[in-house]
């Protein structure tokens, strides 16, 4: 069983990797100090399982939960409160609440273990529902931190970090969203409606069932040939506006 283990504390690694040398069939493959550092070694080492701290500067648990997507089973490591860790026992493989000892991440390995029977049984997958579990999560822990500050895509192994204030629009593409800011686009898995929930209402409008427009990109509305309306952003780009979304944007201007 190929384990990354992910912990902004040099201690907590040690003693994972004290508590894991007691399982012959478990191989560290990488040790990472942060979120970043994570996807980048899930990316290229590919592991069977990953040991996740939550509280961590910069891209915490969560963030890398869903960078990296459904296809690994997590064993959480954490010292959250109650209410979280119920939670986690519905939603992940198992929870390590600290501090915790070598017969406790035992158990945890052993039900790892059972899950990824299951995922090499069924293809390399672990399933719908354990995806749709995993799912739930992230969007129970972005629920609890909008709106947001920043949006974070992945490119291969690379991690991008987008503030919202820097955003000037976003463009729906099917299942997935064009972010446009700073003169550049970027690709992220998710349908428009959902990000549209995450952001603050007061700074972006849905000025079309394709678009979300951060209100302070633009520089002015124009009538167009067709008796619709443009918005115009600062950097010359047009956008179409609906008639519902002119009304929207009305009110907040």
């Amino acid at each position: 069983m190929r384990v990354i283990v992910v912990d902004d504390e040099e201690l907590a690694r040690v003693l994972l990797r004290e508590f894991l040398a007691g399982h012959p069939d478990v191989e560290i493959v990488a040790e990472c100090g942060n979120g970043f550092e994570a996807v980048k070694a899930v990316m290229e080492k590919k592991p069977d399982l990953l040991l996740l701290d939550v509280q961590m500067p910069k891209l915490d648990g969560f963030d890398v939960l869903e960078l990296i997507g459904s296809e690994i089973p997590v064993i959480f490591v954490t010292a959250y409160d109650q209410y979280a860790i119920r939670a986690f026992q519905v939603h992940a493989v198992d929870y390590l609440l600290k501090p915790f000892g070598a017969d406790r991440l035992a158990e945890a390995l052993a039900r790892a273990r059972s899950r990824i029977a299951v995922r090499d049984a069924s293809h390399g997958r672990l399933g719908a529902e354990a995806s749709a579990k995993v799912s739930a999560l992230v969007s129970e822990a972005r629920a609890s931190r909008t709106p947001l500050e920043r949006i974070l895509i992945r490119d291969r192994a690379d991690v991008h970090v987008i503030p919202v204030a820097k955003i000037d629009y976003i463009e729906s593409q099917d299942d997935y969203v064009s972010i446009a800011a700073g003169g550049k686009t970027h690709l992220k898995e998710q349908t428009l409606a959902e990000l549209e929930q995450q952001l603050d209402p007061a700074r972006f409008v849905r000025i079309h069932r394709r678009y979300l427009l951060n209100v302070a990109r633009l520089a002015r509305i124009e009538q167009s040939v067709t008796d619709s309306r443009v918005a115009v952003l600062q950097d010359g780009t047009e956008l179409p506006i609906s008639r519902t979304g002119y009304v929207k944007l009305k009110e907040m201007l």
